[in-house]
């Protein structure tokens, strides 16, 4: 039985880590996944139908914010939240459409001091403060942003100028709307500095040609004197991105490809891993970074009310030192493979998040893992990219898209999963 893209590469002595019964039948976890990706879909239905229009308008207020030369301070505490908090300043800082402009982000997570105290030396009045998690020490941090003149932002009640609340229930599912919540802040802040006549203390007045981005944002042909226009355009292109990621999500694990299974088998073989005394590891680039950062969290401080044990897993991306000290001294597309050498054992399993599938840095380590004796998971985008042509993984996990924020929102969605499965 094939069970993973890569099972032709496992060496003669060992076979492919097949046995469904781990996680349970075949249709159980094809049933399993199918409510899973309902009970996204009628959430995000209902979330963004409520929020688009507030979206729309801390989209114009932020784009003011930020052409007064504000920045975007975003912070939070637990390990979950940390992960969000860098995801939404390497966005902000590092756009993924051509394009688009680089904008002022900073991730506050408490190292240097208390968090409140952080953002308090840290903070401008016209900055924007955005709070991750529901942590009581966020309350305090946002009280000295406010202080300081900042707007606040939360997804939780916190006394934040505006509270997108994301609802209660399902941590992974919470966790990912904030996710795409914070992806379509990024993506369509962007519209108002095509529409600067609309910012304030801004008095140009020019109508825009969008021409081959047209079919993306359509609203960005309108003129620049119809402010509310232009909201309602934003709005519904909020809802529209919540769409997509349900139709992404949908073709990634639905029952018309091999997702779902490709994911049962990955938990089966990070389940016997993890029981024989194995560790995760988790790697990715970037945002895909943060996501690594996000697993590992999951794992370690299971958030399903102590139902779940805590997993040993391990940070691949965590040490600047170590990241920084190899790239220099060698050269970036080895920062994992070192580390791969020095920590991973065989009976590991080396998870690997990337958008195209075909980072350098990602490919060498999955040869490297495969060297060491490592098991291997891939969550990859586009149409696999050489993680996928090449079956460099044992299970590679394919998000059908070109669209590096749903790609990203899809990959939460199945590591997610992986983690429930890991422990039916």
């Amino acid at each position: 039985m094939r069970c993973g893209p890569g099972w032709r590469s496992w060496p003669r002595a060992r076979s492919p880590p097949c046995e469904m019964s781990a996680v349970g039948s075949a249709q159980a976890v094809r049933d399993l996944v199918t409510a899973r990706l309902a009970q996204r879909r009628d959430v995000y239905e209902s979330w963004f139908a409520a929020q688009a229009e507030p979206l729309a308008r801390l989209c114009h207020a932020m784009a003011e914010r930020f052409a007064r030369g504000g920045r975007l301070l975003a912070i939070g505490v637990s390990p979950t939240a940390r992960s969000d908090v860098r995801h939404v300043a390497v966005e902000f800082v590092h756009p993924v459409i051509v394009g688009k402009r680089a904008l002022p982000a900073l991730g506050l997570v408490g190292d240097s001091a208390p968090l409140a105290t952080e953002v308090r030396l840290a903070v401008g009045a016209d900055d924007i403060v955005m709070a991750l998690g529901d942590d009581p020490d966020l309350s305090v941090a946002i009280a000295a942003a406010h202080a300081a003149g900042a707007v606040t932002v939360a997804f939780a009640p916190l006394r934040a100028d505006w509270e997108l609340v994301a609802p209660a229930g399902d941590p992974f599912v919470a966790q990912e709307l904030v996710e795409t919540a914070y992806h379509v802040l990024w993506e369509l802040v962007h519209v108002f500095f095509e529409h600067r006549g609309l910012l304030d203390g801004r008095t140009e007045r020019r109508a825009h040609d969008a021409g081959a981005a047209s079919f993306l944002y359509p609203f960005l042909a309108d003129s620049e004197h119809d402010l509310d226009a232009v909201l309602a355009d934003v709005a519904g292109s909020a809802i529209l991105k919540a769409r997509e990621i349900c139709e992404l999500r949908e073709a990634t694990l639905g029952s018309g490809g091999d997702g779902a299974q490709e994911l049962a088998a990955a938990a089966a073989t990070l389940r016997g891993a993890l029981g024989a005394g194995g560790r995760l590891l988790a790697l990715g680039n970037g945002g895909s970074a943060t996501d690594a950062t996000d697993v590992v969290a999951d794992f370690a401080m299971p958030p399903a009310g102590g139902a779940w044990p805590a997993r040993p897993a391990l940070d691949l991306t965590a040490d600047s030192a170590i990241l920084t000290a190899i790239a220099n001294d060698i050269g970036v597309e080895a920062i994992f493979v070192r580390q791969i050498i020095a920590h991973g054992r065989a009976g590991d399993v080396l998870l690997v998040l990337s958008t195209s599938g075909s980072s350098v840095s990602a490919v060498d380590a999955l040869a490297q893992a495969r060297r060491q004796g490592l098991s291997s998971i891939a969550l990859v985008g586009y149409d696999g990219g050489q993680i996928g042509s090449g079956e460099l993984a044992d299970h590679v996990i394919v998000a059908p898209s070109q669209h590096i924020p749903r790609i990203q929102e899809a990959q939460a969605t199945v590591y997610h999963l992986l983690r429930e499965l890991v422990e039916r």
